[in-house]
């Protein structure tokens, strides 16, 4: 469209480029034509790197929940044997604080993960926290775990292989 000099004319084009819009697309605000070509399809979000951190972020919220554990039965024991409080003991357990600490780097490593990837994506990994909490319950906490509870957390499991392997792409 061309502008002309006149000033009657002027009016008369800048209301024709108001009333039609740029007729040039602008990137920076999606349409409904260009948001679901511009937005990345879940594989091309799960590189190497947010795969990763998604992975540390289930270790270490596993790894803290073990922590607590092994620190809040300490304390629970201790608070039994003297006669204190147990949020007292809790409250200056090196393992509980620990677990704690562990815990704070899982949730960093979980809001970044949150930012790079759907949250339908992210949140099933978090049924593997179930496997690697039962194995280590078993081995580092010596807990007792039945069959059904082995057979319960492999369905899970299972669960988020199919979920993850059946993403539509």
């Amino acid at each position: 469209m061309s502008r002309e000099t006149d000033d009657t004319d002027s009016a008369a084009v800048v209301t024709a480029d108001v009333s039609t819009g740029p007729q040039t697309s602008n990137a920076s605000t999606p349409t409904a034509e260009t948001s679901s070509a511009d937005t990345p399809s879940w594989r091309s979000a799960m590189t190497p790197v947010n795969i990763v951190v998604l992975l540390f972020a289930v270790a270490t919220a596993a790894t803290g929940q073990v922590l607590l554990k092994h620190g809040m039965s300490l304390a629970a024991d201790s608070a039994v044997k003297t006669g204190s409080s147990l949020a007292a003991r809790a409250a200056t357990s090196p393992w509980v604080l620990l677990g704690l600490a562990v815990f704070a780097v899982s949730a960093l490593a979980w809001l970044i993960t949150l930012s790079r990837l759907p949250l339908n994506i992210a949140y099933p990994f978090n049924a593997l926290g179930y496997l690697v909490i039962l194995i280590a319950s078993v081995l580092i906490l010596n807990e007792r775990a039945n069959l059904w509870t082995w057979v319960g957390t492999l369905s899970v499991v299972v669960g988020l292989i199919v979920i993850v392997a059946n993403r539509p792409t």
